[in-house]
């Protein structure tokens, strides 16, 4: 795999710089089950784990014995509060939990150190100089992702954020705009192209390394 890369500028045409991929922020040999463990575990804290049904117990209504035991000739019932009664509790229905799920640190940064190696195998990591926006307008934006010819699934990672590109990127389904220092490894699988800057880049370097 290729560790240098051609920085394109704000049209999209390759300039005569390069940048070399450090061999620390890449991981090839391992780091499958990290990725695997880290977007589990990032779709699990997306979860609001707030479904919630009402017990026999917590149902409104009287706690006295509909009728009888013996001599109706209806089947026995303890309760209106029974879940076989229309209106009465649900068994084992769900009730309010937190779904998160630990992943350390070392596991959490090897997920991320894998992901880009495999971005960057698979050629989906574009490397431009800069992102300037003379103003706050989507068509500049689709006018820059027109010209790296990389369509409109982008997550563009920078180094801090500017108004002008959060303005007119947010009105785009499919482009996110991020801080390169706050990348998961989930957003970094989920789009099908990934624009970093250069500055942006160094950001990720210094997690990765």
């Amino acid at each position: 795999m290729a560790t240098t890369l051609t920085v394109k500028n704000f049209e999209g045409a390759d300039t005569d710089a390069q940048v070399d991929i450090q061999e620390n922020w890449l991981e090839h040999a391992k780091g499958e089950q990290a990725v695997k463990d880290s977007v589990v575990a990032f779709m699990a804290r997306m979860r609001s784990g707030s479904a919630s049904t009402k017990t026999r117990a917590a149902v409104a209504g009287s706690g006295a014995k509909p009728w009888r035991q013996k001599g109706t000739g209806r089947a026995r019932a303890g309760s209106a509060g029974s879940p076989v009664w229309v209106g009465g509790g649900v068994a084992f229905g769900p009730h309010p939990r937190n779904y998160n799920l630990g992943v350390n640190k070392k596991v959490e940064k090897l997920a991320l150190k894998r992901a880009f190696t495999d971005r960057l195998t698979d050629g989906d990591v574009v490397l431009v100089d800069e992102i300037t926006l003379n103003e706050p307008k989507t068509k500049e934006v689709l006018a820059f992702l027109k010209n790296l010819q990389i369509g409109e699934n982008v997550l563009v990672l920078v180094d801090e954020y500017t108004e002008n590109l959060d303005l007119a990127a947010r009105n785009l389904p499919n482009v996110l705009v991020l801080k390169a220092a706050s990348v998961n490894t989930y957003l970094m699988l989920l789009f099908k192209k990934i624009v970093i800057t250069k500055a942006g880049l160094e950001a990720l370097g210094s997690r990765l390394a």
